[in-house]
């Protein structure tokens, strides 16, 4: 009973991750998205494109994805016993550490539903702020760190992208040395290694010179 747990929770976090939030704002407002900028979904691109309130909540509501599914998982077991009693059985709310790979199920696939949404032919985001949201729930000091860790190397050189690889190697760094929980930190690595390989493009730009900053200058009246 316990494998139907697992099943019923990567399904239901993969379908929540893989609602695409930028790609629906911009269709709101008659764009899509995946045809202007750098034709990603997420918030950089959103706010390239449709200016800084839309991308300020394209990364709200990517990151709330990801904390929701691992904080619902942690913390509402015994609804979930009640409602679905075959799938949740009590183990799962007796054991800290079932609980644990409950949640990180969870945030793994809303991650992986983010980053290859199957409304979008398999085509999604980079997943950092889906994964912050995750770890605001898991393991908040290491993301205050890696936030940090982003926020100064943006201030520096105004590349999310670079600012973005930085906090995905900073996270897993923090967790290892701050978490005695050696699948959380093997996961954590995973995703963050996950989070590098979805920005070759952008590595490849910086190493040629050609990546984009972001600026905060108006540029007129956003499409």
């Amino acid at each position: 009973m316990l494998i139907l747990g697992y099943v019923a929770t990567l399904v239901a976090a993969y379908l929540l991750g893989s609602i695409p939030t930028g790609f629906l704002l911009a269709k709101a407002r008659g764009v899509d998205i995946r045809t202007v900028g750098s034709g990603n979904i997420g918030a950089t691109n959103v706010f390239r494109a449709l200016g800084k309130p839309a991308g300020i909540f394209v990364l709200l509501m990517d990151a709330l994805k990801g904390f929701a599914a691992v904080a619902l998982t942690l913390n509402y077991y015994h609804e979930l016993n009640d409602l679905l009693p075959r799938m949740f059985p009590v183990e799962a709310i007796t054991y800290p550490v079932v609980r644990l790979n409950y949640a990180l199920l969870a945030g793994v696939f809303t991650i992986l539903g983010h980053n290859y949404t199957c409304w979008l032919h398999f085509k999604g985001g980079k997943g950092i702020a889906t994964s912050a949201g995750v770890y605001v729930a898991l393991a908040p000091l290491a993301v205050a760190i890696a936030l940090g860790t982003w926020i100064l190397l943006f201030a520096l050189t105004r590349f999310v992208s670079l600012a973005s690889i930085a906090a995905a190697v900073a996270l897993p760094t923090v967790v290892w040395l701050t978490k005695d929980s050696v699948t959380l930190g093997v996961v954590t690595t995973a995703l963050g290694l996950l989070a590098i390989a979805k920005h070759k493009t952008n590595i490849r730009r910086l190493l040629n010179g050609t990546e984009n900053r972001i600026s905060f200058k108006r540029k007129g009246t956003a499409p």
